[in-house]
């Protein structure tokens, strides 16, 4: 057959040809463009790696600045909490101290008071013992025509008032 034979020295230099050129992109894509992208690979690898760990660095760092600022608002808080304890308990000191100083002033008070009162209720008896004596004077002497002395009224008045 006379086609197949044709083929053979017809494609047979284009053969060889494409041989040469798919060679020389084989090896120039293998030997020169597949370093550089090995290489630029690799870069983004250590890239993203490199990445990664400054994230794991900088979260570590967060977490601890977290535990600093918690540890610092506790503390915060329970040194508030002292200071609001220690102004309520002098507070109420200072309220117990007030108390007692108006109590004692009140008793003082008190004390004068039943001292005038007893005064005003021995003044006022003692008045009461003289109006009651000339009153008991004048009733003996109208009613029974007898005159009686001052010193004769006034006891019997005081015997009246001791008995009730």
């Amino acid at each position: 057959m006379p086609q197949i034979a044709q083929i053979v020295e017809t494609y047979a230099s284009q053969i060889f040809w494409l041989l040469i050129v798919f060679g020389l992109i084989y090896f120039g894509i293998g030997k020169a463009m597949l370093p550089k992208i090995e290489a630029t690979v690799e870069s983004r690898d250590r890239k993203i790696a490199d990445d990664i760990a400054a994230a794991e660095r900088a979260h570590a760092l967060a977490d601890e600045t977290e535990a600093t600022y918690r540890a610092k608002i506790d503390a915060a808080r329970a040194s508030a909490q002292k200071a609001t304890q220690e102004a309520k308990a002098a507070s109420a000191l200072e309220a117990e101290a007030r108390v007692k100083a108006v109590d004692a002033e009140l008793a003082t008070k008190t004390a004068e008071a039943d001292a005038r009162i007893a005064a005003s209720q021995a003044q006022a008896l003692a008045g009461i013992e003289d109006v009651a004596a000339e009153a008991a004077q004048e009733i003996v002497s109208k009613v029974s025509g007898v005159a009686v002395s001052r010193d004769q009224a006034v006891g019997a008045v005081k015997a009246a008032l001791a008995n009730g």
